[in-house]
């Protein structure tokens, strides 16, 4: 058996195991670094926590949870961006023996309510007032839930109708801790030993096509061979340093957490999107995950700047973009027949030119110190992918889902592949089916949808084998290529996932003059959708405001009836979540019919045929 084969079944049954033995193993280096508001009101200063100091609030959160009557697998949630506290409030409720449920802050206070109560969870943590309300509002349809800690104190004062302490601040919860852990000194740590690998640790919700989201139970194997997963392969070593924004409700961010905890290197935690280019400098991480949408805001940042800048500069960017594109793919491809990175001397002497001049300042950007990048959730466009191959930013393409706990391939940083998501993490199985569907098995699948065993039994077979729903292809040396998509589910390219037919029947249910809607989005920065008016409808509309004689093509391009399709795009809009948004759309010249072959005999949509036919007003709609 060979070390990392060890290392893997060796693994402790829990990832709160895993938290205990990083506290024992490095107490005093650093865990989390997290910024905090100047008093000068400057920058953000930065301030650590050793891994000693961590396990000190966790403690007292655990034992916090455990004084409000937690029991093992209890599901306490957790609705706040990414923040340091996220973090302490995870650990604290697994090392209590809870179960973390998560939701998105984003999410609304219906969409909040019913994962509240599906989940049954016993305990809120809540980032600020906004997300007190929502839990407020909803009281009554949530009998399970106890009581609602608030992460920002300020925003922690109990209201009239809170006469019975349902509100708590988190210093509240730790001094209840404090106390309980005066009585029961042992009560943490006896916890911890008495979880098993089989209990569920996380339950995260993620949108199905009839767009109720469904719980996706996750034990604390997952977590635990995930981790030992990780620190196996070597992507990261204890003396990196990790830039953490990711959504730690998002799957993707709580496999970075166990690959952490494990191998032990510190993290910068800022959930704050709109501070990243901010903080890389200041920073100076050596690696960062992220989505595919924040690299193209990098490209197309500095190609904007350099097209303000005007004449030279912006013909220099272009070249040297296409140095960097050219580059990749060679040295890539020599890599993959010979084994060694190289290019030609002619191509060698333009890629240092080109770096002096553009790829140096597009690296301090990013801190300076990038060592890797993986970019996760939804597909990296190939030429953004060479791009800052060639100008000597590693991004490392990685493919998962929510069942099967985010991190299942990635790219060697070694020995990467654009355009694939690289080979298996150890440990697990992959099988490619007749239909071409990717099938996994191994410990970071699900147990299965919470409360919905039927929905289980569609995409986990009683020997393991996962349905993942996605198409693709696997070299003779194991990486994988992602080439479809089974079912219409799809992803933004900031990693959210998408119900096009939820959306597709708002807007059918508000607008009165649609035939036919197309939402598109799979791997956009955002939704669109085409859209074949009712002929009858629209040109009956068309006699009454001033359009009468005009053809169905002419009504259907004038700017009267695309101002009137608009207030029904923003009516549908109004009553989802942001991600679900319709940003941009075109009114097609004629409607959809079988003929064309756009609708089946039952006149079902064909989405990649409607598509494809209109990929120029598609286009069209990504860079107006």
């Amino acid at each position: 058996m060979s070390d990392m084969q060890s290392q893997i079944e060796n693994r402790p049954p829990s990832v709160a195991h895993l938290f205990l033995d990083r506290v024992e193993a490095t107490p005093d280096k650093e865990a989390y670094r997290y910024p905090v508001p100047s008093a000068a009101g400057g920058p953000d200063d930065w301030r650590t926590y050793s891994w000693r100091e961590v396990a000190e609030r966790v403690y007292a959160i655990a034992a916090g949870l455990m004084s409000l009557g937690v029991r093992p697998e209890d599901r306490v949630a957790i609705a706040s961006m990414t923040r340091v506290d996220w973090i302490l409030a995870d650990f604290g409720i697994l090392c209590a023996g809870g179960a973390t449920t998560t939701v998105y802050p984003q999410t609304n206070a219906e969409e909040t309510a019913y994962i509240l109560k599906d989940s049954g969870s016993r305990v809120l943590f809540a980032e600020d007032a906004a997300q007190l309300a929502k839990a407020r509002a909803r009281r009554a349809e949530l009998p399970d839930l106890a009581h609602v800690v608030v992460m920002e104190a300020e925003d922690a004062v109990a209201e009239d109708g809170d006469p019975d302490g349902w509100v708590l601040s988190l210093a509240d919860l730790a001094e209840k801790g404090g106390a309980y852990l005066k009585q029961h000194p042992d009560s943490v740590k006896d916890a911890v030993a008495a979880l098993r690998s089989d209990q569920l640790a996380t339950l995260i919700y993620t949108s199905g096509t009839t767009g109720r989201p469904k719980g996706v139970r996750l034990q604390h194997d997952c977590w635990s061979y995930l981790g030992h997963a990780m620190s196996a392969i070597d992507l990261v070593q204890e003396d990196d340093l990790q830039y953490l924004w990711l959504p730690l409700a998002h799957v993707f961010g709580k496999a970075l957490l166990a690959g952490q905890v494990k191998i032990g290197h510190p993290t910068a935690v800022d959930g704050r999107v709109d501070k990243i280019i901010e903080n890389l400098p200041v920073v100076q991480p050596t690696f960062m995950a992220s989505v595919p949408r924040i690299f193209e805001k990098v490209y197309n940042g500095a190609a904007n700047k350099a097209k303000e800048a005007g004449g030279a500069k912006y013909k220099i960017f272009l070249w040297a973009a296409e140095v960097a594109k050219e580059y990749g793919r060679v040295t890539q491809e020599n890599q993959r027949r010979t084994g060694t990175r190289t290019a030609p001397f002619g191509l060698r002497v333009k890629h240092g030119i080109a770096d002096k001049l553009v790829y140096s300042k597009l690296r301090e950007r990013f801190g300076g110190r990038m060592r890797g990048c993986v970019s996760g959730s939804a597909a990296l466009s190939p030429e953004i992918g060479f791009f800052f191959a060639g100008a000597g930013i590693h991004v490392l393409e990685g493919y998962g889902l929510t069942e099967t706990s985010a991190a299942n391939f990635v790219n060697p940083s070694d020995a990467y592949r654009t355009g694939t998501v690289g080979k298996a993490m150890p440990g697990l199985e992959v099988r490619v089916a007749e239909d071409g569907e990717i099938l996994l098995r191994g410990p970071s699948v699900m147990e299965g949808y919470h409360g919905l065993p039927e929905k289980t039994a569609e995409v986990l077979e009683p020997d393991g084998w996962f349905h993942t729903g996605d198409i693709g292809e696997l070299s003779e040396d194991g990486y994988l290529r992602i080439t479809d998509r089974k079912k219409d589910l799809f992803k933004t390219s900031g990693g959210k996932y998408i119900a096009p037919t939820e959306i597709e029947g708002r807007f059918k249910a508000v607008c009165p003059f649609v035939s036919n809607i197309l939402v598109i989005g799979a791997d956009r920065n955002f939704c669109s959708a085409l859209i074949a008016l009712d002929e009858i409808a629209i040109m009956a509309w068309a006699d009454e405001n001033g359009l009468g004689g005009k053809s169905y093509e002419e009504v259907v391009g004038d700017e009267r009836t695309r101002e009137l399709i608009d207030g029904f795009v923003q009516r549908a809009n109004s009553d989802l979540q942001r991600w679900q948004t319709i940003k941009q759309f075109r009114l097609l010249p004629r409607d959809l019919d079988v003929e064309h072959g756009e609708l089946t005999p039952s006149l079902k949509l064909k989405r990649p045929v409607v598509e494809k036919q209109y990929q120029h007003l598609v286009e069209e709609m990504y860079t107006s």
